[in-house]
């Protein structure tokens, strides 16, 4: 009897929750589809360094060869500067259940900036970040099977006022501020 290889059947959607996000995330697609974190100016205590990104034992994600030699930064959704708090938190931040393949323009552009207000904000109230991606018609699937999102979506929740700010972004390099892709609420 000849031995044959049976390929782990990929899952649509795995919820997985840690101290500092909890993510519904697509084997299938090697991307988060939504992640949901909080933001409570927490003090910097330990610097991320040279730390990389680490795949999980039980769930299929995306990985370096994804990222080699392209466009695509491994982006943050829960920003690692936001959990600087503890070497563990920071950690956790690492994961590439917390990544995705994001435009280098964008993510050390107006997605930076956008982290940063947040920091500002989460001074004076608790913030709960909900980050959504998108797979819009003609998306891009790369050779190591990343599916690369069109859009990505921050809606921020403002615990003290009970407010909201939704950004949408295009996955590509952003041609205005941050601010200028506000959009209401739902």
């Amino acid at each position: 009897m000849d031995a044959q290889i049976v390929e782990p059947e990929l899952r649509d959607e795995v919820i997985i929750e840690n101290a500092v996000f909890k993510v519904w995330y697509s084997e299938v697609k090697e991307q988060p589809t939504k992640l949901v974190y909080t933001s409570t100016n927490r003090p910097k205590n330990v610097d991320r360094g040279s730390m990389n990104f680490y795949t999980e034992s039980d769930v299929v994600t995306s990985n370096n060869a994804d990222y080699y030699r392209n466009v695509w930064d491994k982006g943050h959704l829960a920003p690692a500067a936001t959990y600087s708090d503890s070497m563990e938190n920071l950690k956790q931040t690492f994961s590439f259940l917390n990544c995705a393949l994001q435009d280098q323009y964008l993510n050390r552009g107006e997605w930076r900036l956008l982290e940063e207000q947040e920091r500002v904000w989460d001074d004076t109230e608790d913030l709960t970040i909900t980050v959504t991606l998108e797979w819009n018609e003609g998306f891009q699937i790369l050779p190591t099977n990343g599916h690369v999102p069109t859009h990505m979506i921050k809606e921020i929740y403002f615990e003290g006022t009970q407010s909201c700010k939704r950004y949408r972004f295009p996955n590509e390099k952003p041609t205005k501020g941050w601010e200028e892709y506000e959009v209401p609420c739902d």
